[in-house]
């Protein structure tokens, strides 16, 4: 798993003197900050690269409980729906690569929608986070040739009744 990032970020001045590649580890990093804030503000830098080092430092954060990660993360990789494209490529290997940690992404989802979204989203289905799982299922049924087990409840509803 990856660790918590407890250290203030760098000035910008500090940020700006790193090289390219630098930047995005730091970004990374920092996608891991205990502050939700600072974790999207890093996330915005590195979702739309498909490197397959900085992959699973964007799965990772699917499986969280901060549903403005969420938007963003669907909201910029548009192309996992595109079979052929880079981030459906990537990502699709990555999950088929790691499939343990995708199933423990996937119980997260669910599990963080139970907890503190389902007033908000009655169905499961109209979740962000079921949205990305959808599409990081498909990247990854098309990279191993079969279908990904979903682990996601089928139309799940507040009062519980399908």
């Amino acid at each position: 798993m990856l660790g918590t990032c407890y250290n203030d970020e760098l000035p910008t001045d500090a940020v700006a003197s790193l090289s390219p590649r630098q930047r995005l580890l730091l970004h990374c990093l920092y996608s891991r900050h205990w502050d939700g804030l600072v974790r999207q503000r890093h996330l915005e830098k590195v979702v739309g690269c498909t490197d397959p080092w900085v992959v699973p430092f964007v799965v990772q954060l699917v499986g969280e409980y901060v549903l403005e990660i969420l938007i963003v993360i669907c909201d910029e990789l548009r192309d996992l729906a595109a079979p052929g494209a880079r981030g459906h490529l990537a990502y699709g290997q990555f999950i088929a690569d790691n499939p343990a940690f995708f199933a423990r992404t996937q119980r997260r989802v669910v599990s963080y929608w139970s907890c503190y979204y389902r007033g908000a989203y009655a169905s499961f289905r109209g979740y962000p986070g079921c949205t990305l799982l959808d599409l990081l299922r498909s990247a990854a049924s098309d990279s191993a040739g079969h279908p990904w087990p979903n682990l996601a409840p089928a139309g799940a509803r507040v009062d519980g009744y399908g």
